[in-house]
């Protein structure tokens, strides 16, 4: 592999950056989790995850600015699907990461 020239290390951390910062929140990570399945239409999605029609559409246009959404429209519905499947890789790291915290944190308590 050819190395990075500066511009282009730091375009890929600023849109690495910009990816982390789209998927970390708790909202976006249940809407990463249901999307795990397949294409949902936003009708779909913000029941699913509890919260309402605007603040999910919220949510899913942040994640769609990053590029790890696509978006499909049919008639009066909208669909959402993962870009990157990638993503649930990210997201299965940072529960493993905090699960390890967790146990670790427990037993310094316990302590």
């Amino acid at each position: 592999m050819l190395p990075l020239e500066k511009n282009q290390a730091i375009d890929t951390l600023e849109y690495s950056a910009e990816v982390l910062k789209a998927i970390a929140q708790p909202t976006r990570l249940r809407i990463i989790e249901l999307l795990r399945d397949g294409e949902h239409c936003v009708c779909e999605i913000f029941p699913a995850i509890g919260h309402e029609q605007s603040n999910t559409s919220r949510h899913l246009q942040t994640m769609l600015k990053s590029g790890i959404l696509n978006q499909r429209k049919d008639g009066l519905k909208i669909y959402y699907s993962l870009r990157h499947p990638e993503v649930l890789e990210i997201v299965q790291l940072a529960g493993l990461i905090a699960a390890h915290e967790a146990t670790e944190r427990a037993a310094r308590f316990a302590k």
